[in-house]
């Protein structure tokens, strides 16, 4: 179902070079596919063309752009299969999974169409005293211009969406780096971008390796940055510039299971097991801390091993698959490394840990010591752990005990205790009754701390990639 090799965009139009980039299926190893390598020279070029394309950009009316978006919509709808094959095989993910991901990539467009045509200002009362009598104030929201993109290897269609998308319905050109690890998902939507009648120059989709992308972070040209991945965006933010920054950079999320959840603790269990070990744990809201009040900790911690234990890993082009490989042997090999350390700090391994290749077992520990890496750092892989405490707010100081703040979850049937979690936790989101790892794709999402700054969601998106500019009327 792959093409033998894909081209890169520059300036809306494909572009084959010599020079070839290989695409590994993340399971066998082996090559599945190539795409086109840009270099220094294309992305000049695009870079070039998306500054040209400024202006035609916003002159392009936002009904054309909502017009753009449902194509796409319509457009990966009847790809929908090809596009989750290729997830499945440049990222491990299994199928069942890509599918998924397919579907929010389609949601994702949907709902940026729906708000290309609702980017609205407001009127201003400014008689608020003599001086300001017969003045009348309005605003509008205008395209930032040029904006850069640079995604990661976990979400090839999502993350990428979550950028592009909105970006479209702001009226914002732009030129992407998406993962060379797993660029097919965004050559796909470039292909698909090419069919539509957006201004020349509106995008450009370079799989490029880290050597040539400086300018997207440097060049001045762009009015805005958006990075997801890790903590080298704020290296990335510290050499900007002027341009706006927004940075997505993970988490080591947690999740509370208060005492009240004696009767639910097969629904906890399944949330608990999506949640850690979904596509691999390699989501940046992947649950790696699990925090159990004492009344219930036996039983959940019984509950959550015998399940870890069903999870079925392997081929994840199989439907019978949970559990795939991690996106490459190094990444497993590091993580394995987090679990021997922990254990030697004192840690207990109630499940897992085993590794062949990038194959990873889904690994549950217990009391893993508070300054070893599987405590203070990212996993972004199948591992968790999981810890008693004795009051409620022992549990909210152990969540915030982390440079991280992205998302969290908290299972509970008080009232009180999920206000105070929404009060007191610091982080980007707190989910109540279900697992840090929940996302819709229109809700704000981002975090506190060493997780980012800035949101995605749809809307909150185009806020950043706009800005507000204001009127004002006398009367004569």
């Amino acid at each position: 179902m792959l093409e033998k090799s894909y081209p890169y965009y520059v300036a809306n139009k494909a572009r084959k070079t010599g020079k070839k980039l290989d695409v590994l299926d993340k399971y066998t190893g082996k090559v599945a596919t190539r795409v086109a390598l840009p270099d220094a020279a294309a992305l000049e070029q695009a870079i070039a063309a998306a500054h040209a394309a400024t202006r035609p950009m916003k002159q392009f009316k936002p009904y054309q752009r909502q017009a753009v978006l449902e194509h796409c919509v319509r457009r990966f709808g009847e790809r929908r299969d090809e596009l989750a094959y290729a997830l499945c095989v440049e990222a491990g993910k299994p199928i069942n999974d890509a599918a998924g991901e397919v579907t929010r990539l389609i949601e994702t467009f949907k709902i940026a169409a729906e708000e290309a045509v609702r980017i609205n200002g407001e009127t201003i009362n400014l008689e608020i005293s003599a001086r300001a009598a017969g003045y009348h104030g309005y605003t509008r929201r205008v395209p930032l211009g040029a904006v850069s993109f640079i995604t990661p290897f976990n979400f090839p269609l999502n993350l990428v969406a979550h950028k592009v998308a909105p970006a479209i319905a702001a009226g914002c050109p732009f030129v992407l780096k998406p993962s060379e690890r797993t660029p097919l998902g965004a050559l796909i939507i470039g292909q698909i971008l090419a069919e539509t009648d957006l201004p020349k120059g509106a995008f450009s989709v370079l799989p490029l390796d880290g050597k040539h992308a400086d300018p997207l972070v440097t060049d001045p040209r762009f009015k805005l940055l958006s990075f997801t991945g890790g903590l080298i965006g704020w290296d990335l933010k510290a050499r900007a510039g002027q341009k706006k920054v927004t940075l997505e950079l993970g988490g080591n999320a947690a999740c509370i299971v208060d005492s009240d959840q004696a009767i639910h603790l097969d629904a906890v269990v399944e949330r608990l097991v999506f949640g850690a070990f979904y596509q691999s744990g390699q989501s940046c809201i992947s649950v790696q801390r699990i925090l159990v009040h004492d009344d219930v900790y036996d039983a959940l911690r019984r509950k959550l091993v015998a399940r870890v234990r069903t999870l079925k890993a392997g081929d994840p082009k199989k439907k019978t698959t949970f559990l795939g490989p991690m996106i490459d042997e190094a990444a497993a090999a590091r993580l394995e490394g987090w679990v021997k350390e922990a254990r030697q700090g004192g840690a207990r391994v109630l499940c897992g840990g085993g590794r062949k290749g990038a194959m990873l077992e889904a690994t549950l520990l217990e009391n893993v010591p508070h300054d070893a890496k599987l405590q203070r750092m990212e996993a972004f892989g199948p591992v968790a752990s999981i810890q008693r405490f004795l009051s409620f707010d022992e549990a909210l100081a152990t969540v915030n005990d982390s440079d991280f703040g992205l998302q969290a979850g908290i299972f509970t049937n008080d009232l009180r205790h999920a206000m105070r979690a929404w009060d007191e936790l610091e982080q980007g989101g707190v989910i109540v009754n279900d697992v840090p790892s929940f996302r819709v794709d229109n809700m704000p999402y981002g975090g506190a701390k060493s997780s980012g700054i800035g949101r995605e969601g749809v809307r909150y998106a185009i806020d950043d990639m706009s800005e507000t500019r204001l009127m004002v009327i006398r009367d004569v």
